[in-house]
């Protein structure tokens, strides 16, 4: 195995959000910097929004190579980017940010994790039809990356008061027309339309905060008879690795997968952003994913 230590070059690599405490990103990076000997290290910092602008100076300024952002950062960090790849524009969020000689590029991997996390549960979205709660940055990734890879249709289900609301309305009308995919925007609180949704949807996936810790007593949806099934339940919460929507849906008969795949491959393709090479992504999954 690779020695690894840290050295007067280390390069700094991290997570910033809120809370952070619980992520296991360090660890997956750390492993695989290690692995293939590169001295960088991977550091989590509790940065919410109302002093992430101040965080993201200090980190520019001290030379950091990259960092990832998680709730409630992905929002704001579009905002304060220097530039934006395609994919965060598209989605209005970051997830990644590499620095290149000083600017900030932003960056969002957080689709691509989603649908390769679906692949490995044996599914592919194409001409499919999906259900999405939540309109926040993951939410709008999942739905931009779906529509790419050619979902038939995807309708979110998010809160009218939401602040994510009207980036919602526009991300459907703009999947509307650039691809062959329909996306509608609903009231998370139309139980009737969520039935209809879920009759013919493959997927239901969580792309809410709903059920993570510490709050994990909570679901979005607790009446199962909704659910048909053929239905598969997804949700982007890793921590714990069964909510409460996937335990209540599990012991009512359905496949169910969390966000740990979603970490990896998103977190997988950061690594790439930041080194050139690739995660060793097998060894990665078998020490922490399994």
């Amino acid at each position: 195995m690779n020695e690894w230590k840290i050295t007067g070059r280390t390069g700094l690599t991290g997570l910033l959000g809120s809370p952070v405490a619980h992520s296991i990103s360090p660890l997956m990076h750390n492993e695989s910097f290690r692995l293939l000997g590169l001295d960088y290290v991977y550091l989590c910092f509790d940065v919410g929004e109302a002093r992430l602008e101040d965080a993201v100076r200090g980190l520019a300024a001290c030379g950091i190579r990259g960092f990832n952002l998680t709730m409630p950062d992905k929002t704001r960090m579009a905002e304060l980017a220097d530039e934006l790849s395609p994919a965060a524009r598209l989605i209005g969020a970051v997830n990644t940010v590499v620095n290149e000689n000083g600017r900030l590029i932003g960056h969002n991997t957080d689709g691509v994790g989603f649908l390769r996390s679906v692949k490995d549960a044996g599914l592919s979205v194409a001409g499919q039809n999906l259900t999405v709660l939540g309109a926040g940055g993951a939410a709008t990734a999942i739905c931009a990356q779906a529509a790419l890879d050619g979902a038939a249709s995807i309708r979110i289900f998010a809160r009218p008061s939401s602040r994510f609301h009207a980036r919602a309305l526009s991300l459907a009308d703009t999947i509307c027309r650039t691809t062959a995919c329909r996306a509608e925007l609903w009231d998370q609180a139309d139980t009737a339309a969520l039935k209809k949704s879920l009759e013919d949807s493959l997927l239901l996936i969580n792309a809410t905060s709903v059920g993570m810790a510490p709050d994990t007593e909570h679901s979005l949806i607790e009446d199962m008879s909704l659910l048909p099934p053929s239905l598969t339940v997804a949700d982007i919460i890793y921590n714990p690795r069964e909510t409460r929507l996937l335990r209540l849906a599990r012991e009512s008969g359905h496949k169910t997968f969390n966000g740990m795949y979603m970490l990896l491959y998103q977190g997988a393709e950061a690594f790439r952003l930041w080194t050139g090479m690739d995660m060793p992504v097998d060894t990665i999954r078998d020490k922490y994913f399994r």
